[in-house]
């Protein structure tokens, strides 16, 4: 499968056996060629593999027909590869947790906490495109990024406390929360316009914490208490709505996303491209090549991919 530099000349394939009494063998002198060959002979697609399936670092995954889309030809396999599952993300995100799409986003203002990683790049690039107004916080150095792919205001988390530089913006509608944790979920709430449908959405949850201490039952129960508990808190107290955000397969979504590559790493540095995740302070996505590239495929600089994404982006939205 694959283009026509797959298809090799062989004497070692086997003669095919008869196994049923209606079979019949043939011994081919002539085949003609139709276009239905060259379709069955492989479309290049792209996909995210869900957790509760075999992992994408597998040579050979599969998968069904609606968690697949065809591969845009102009993206390579590195920058396709970056882009499906937090695409798929964000966009559950967006759509199913905050409510937000093409047709209500114009007047909503939406502020993304850790919008310089993979589910905020896309994220940014989203809400831009539907018309909605974005406020993103991130390191200094990530602020060319971010702006880059259409955010409106940038915050440094770096340069001092980040609710009280938030405090004296205007309210918010939504906040995407890709940072969690007690201190964020107690400030960021109270940015939002209070009894006005507005939303907070967390990306970070205790979900997989909880089934991997206390088994699947009592881990879901658990968690469906903390999210009830917290739900209940912030519509009492401020009118908000506090939702989980959760990825959900998507495959033909995926067709108007660009790719914000930080890393490559060949197959036989799988350890050193995981701890650079575990790093955090993602600029993009970490990608690892499965397939033989015919090279070494070193860990590309950080400025040479974002600086083109960059100005991708600022075309795509101009």
């Amino acid at each position: 499968y694959g283009t026509n530099e797959v298809l090799r000349l062989s004497d070692e394939v086997r003669t095919p056996t008869v196994n049923l009494a209606s079979e019949v063998l043939i011994k081919v002198e002539a085949a003609s060629l139709n276009p239905l060959d060259i379709s069955m002979r492989g479309d290049e697609v792209w996909a995210a593999v869900p957790p509760w399936k075999q992992g994408s670092l597998a040579e050979y995954v599969t998968l069904t027909e609606y968690e697949v889309s065809h591969k845009p030809k102009s993206l390579s396999h590195t920058e396709a590869a970056s882009v499906p599952y937090v695409a798929a993300t964000a966009l559950s995100a967006l759509v199913n947790a905050a409510g937000l799409c093409r047709d209500n986003c114009s007047d909503k203002r939406v502020l993304i906490t850790g919008g310089s990683g993979g589910v905020g790049t896309f994220s940014i690039q989203l809400l831009k495109a539907w018309g909605a107004h974005v406020t993103v916080t991130c390191s200094g150095n990530a602020e060319g990024l971010v702006r880059g792919l259409g955010a409106d205001e940038v915050v440094d988390y770096t340069a001092g406390d980040v609710a009280a530089q938030l405090e004296s913006t205007e309210k918010f509608d939504v906040v995407l929360d890709n940072v969690g944790g007690e201190d964020t979920e107690r400030w960021a709430p109270g940015l939002l316009r209070p009894w006005s449908g507005a939303k907070y959405v967390t990306l970070v949850t205790p979900l997989l914490r909880n089934t991997d201490s206390g088994g699947l039952l009592d881990g879901v129960a658990r968690s469906g208490c903390s999210l009830h508990n917290k739900a209940m808190q912030n519509l009492v107290s401020r009118g908000v709505f506090y939702r989980w955000g959760f990825y959900a397969p998507d495959g033909p979504a995926l067709d108007e996303m660009l790719p914000v590559v930080q890393a490559c790493f060949p197959f036989s540095q799988v350890p050193q491209a995981f701890q650079k995740v575990e790093q955090g302070h993602a600029r993009g996505k970490t990608v690892v090549m499965v397939a033989d590239q015919g090279e070494t495929v070193a860990e590309r600089e950080e400025s040479c991919d974002v600086d083109h994404h960059q100005h991708h982006a600022q075309a795509t939205h101009a």
